[in-house]
């Protein structure tokens, strides 16, 4: 994948979720809710079309091969991004319970996440 593949892939997919977000939403009787996400995944793509005209770190990021600084950058994003997931999954999974209802489908979510964490300490630490 060249640089400028690279640069067109992220705000294309983030497009391409919204689209498959409007539909999904429109065959569930909620378009107004899918207009709504498909409007904040396409003000996404352009801001990231925007970022990669400008932005040394966004350049950075999405070139083919980042040196180390980007490739920390990059690391650190989607372990902060899991995070960030992971403890909203788990927020949502006690308050389901504390509501009476059973934690699904956040239970298996957390447990994913769990389990993933797990194996990848584990293959990391063979690796390093």
């Amino acid at each position: 994948m060249t640089s400028n593949t690279a640069k067109q892939a992220v705000p294309g997919f983030f497009l391409a979720v919204g689209g498959a977000c409007l539909t999904a939403a429109t065959v569930g009787g909620q378009l107004a809710l899918g207009l709504v996400t498909f409007g904040i995944l396409a003000a996404c793509s352009l801001a990231l079309v925007l970022l990669g005209r400008r932005s040394e770190t966004y350049q950075g990021l999405t070139e083919k091969a980042p040196d180390e600084r980007f490739a920390r950058i990059g690391g650190r994003a989607w372990a902060a991004t899991g995070i960030v997931l992971t403890v909203g999954n788990l927020s949502a999974f006690i308050g389901d319970l504390a509501s009476g209802r059973s934690g699904d489908p956040y239970f298996w979510f957390v447990a994913t996440a769990a389990i993933a964490y797990i194996t990848f300490v584990a293959l990391f630490a063979r690796h390093t």
